[in-house]
């Protein structure tokens, strides 16, 4: 025999379910909000959850903005949603995110300024309670813009030189001084950094790391052995590896700022007719997904971008509860990833 039909979604209301349950609409309320449900009987709101399914009740998310004046939603802001190290991240933050009653809309806010104001803007007149942002630069109008708001701002793997909101990265220096310790460990001596962008807090403290491993390492950094690269991408990788090779031809080893930079400079030595690393050995920097799927596998230093995502997501929950604590700089602990694209160094160097 079949049960009780469902009522239509559209024709279940919040006050409806209240009635069913026997409840006021107010228990319903909490009981179906994931942050106040422990304000709940836990055998009630099971009760109400129960009788939410069957009756195929749905929230009305406009109604619900409007009596709490907020939407819910959360934006994430990436500078290049192609980039495979922000995929974790964002599955990060979504995941923090959902299990609290959020939404995340991720935008592409790509390379210019004026398209970055105009997204973020955009997300701000659609009421967002709050934006993670992977996009800043180390001085960036943008961060301001949001704080002008009164937008509770939390950034992702990059940091703002002057601490106006909490971020979450990889210990970037450190994560580099793995890199090279691991390459002055195989007996390189002649070892080349290819720098990200200096406006960002990755290329920068990168290439800090760098130096000061270098240092660490009693190792010389050769002049022509720093080149920076103007985006994070495989052409660019590319083109400073071709511009360190050819400035220092007695390099042996080279630490990438990011394993998008490390895979150009494979095409770079592809290009000249070098193998990978019977010529150069190369490190990376990320663990990006498929980065072991490449030949040679890439040794690489990881910086745990799921981890961050949700660390990222933890501090956006307590600056959009209210909470008014300093600002906080959490740096993850990287790891190094020994593969296959290190070896000791050419003899014939």
């Amino acid at each position: 025999m079949r049960g009780p039909i469902a009522a239509p979604a559209s024709r279940v209301n919040l006050k409806r379910l209240a009635d069913a349950v026997g409840v006021h609409p107010s228990t319903v309320s909490r009981a179906l909000d994931p942050a106040k449900r422990h304000l709940v009987a836990e055998d009630v709101a099971e009760r109400i959850v129960q009788a939410a399914r069957e009756l195929g009740y749905r929230p009305n998310p406009l109604a619900a903005s409007l009596r709490t004046r907020r939407s819910r939603l959360v934006g994430v802001l990436v500078p290049d949603i192609t980039n495979p190290v922000f995929s974790p991240i964002i599955s990060g933050i979504a995941a923090v995110l959902g299990a609290e009653g959020y939404s995340t809309i991720v935008a592409d806010a790509g390379q210019e300024p004026e398209r970055r104001l105009t997204l973020i803007d955009d997300l701000i007149a659609r009421q967002v309670d709050g934006l993670v942002m992977a996009t800043v630069s180390r001085d960036d109008p943008s961060l301001e813009h949001c704080l002008a708001q009164g937008v509770p701002v939390v950034l992702v793997n990059r940091a703002d030189d002057h601490d106006r909101a909490s971020a979450v990265a990889s210990d970037d220096m450190s994560g580099m001084q793995l890199a090279v310790a691991h390459l002055a460990g195989l007996g390189h001596r002649a070892i080349g950094h290819l720098a990200g962008p200096a406006l960002l807090s990755t290329g920068h403290l990168r290439r800090l790391g760098f130096e000061v491993a270098m240092v660490e390492n009693r190792l010389p950094v050769l002049p022509g052995a720093i080149v920076e690269a103007r985006a994070y991408d495989r052409d660019e990788g590319e083109r400073a590896t071709l511009t360190l090779l050819k400035a220092v031809p007695q390099i042996t080893a080279i630490a990438a700022s990011n394993d998008l930079l490390a895979l150009g400079a494979y095409a770079a030595l592809k290009s000249l007719g070098k193998e990978c690393p019977q010529y150069i050995s190369i490190v990376g920097h990320n663990d990006m997904p498929l980065v072991d799927m490449v030949h040679p596998p890439l040794t690489t230093v990881r910086i745990g971008p799921r981890d961050m995502g949700c660390e990222a997501a933890k501090l956006l929950l307590e600056r959009m509860s209210g909470a008014t604590g300093a600002v906080r700089r959490v740096a993850l602990q990287p790891e190094l990833i020994v593969r296959a694209s290190t070896a000791p160094p050419r003899k014939s160097a």
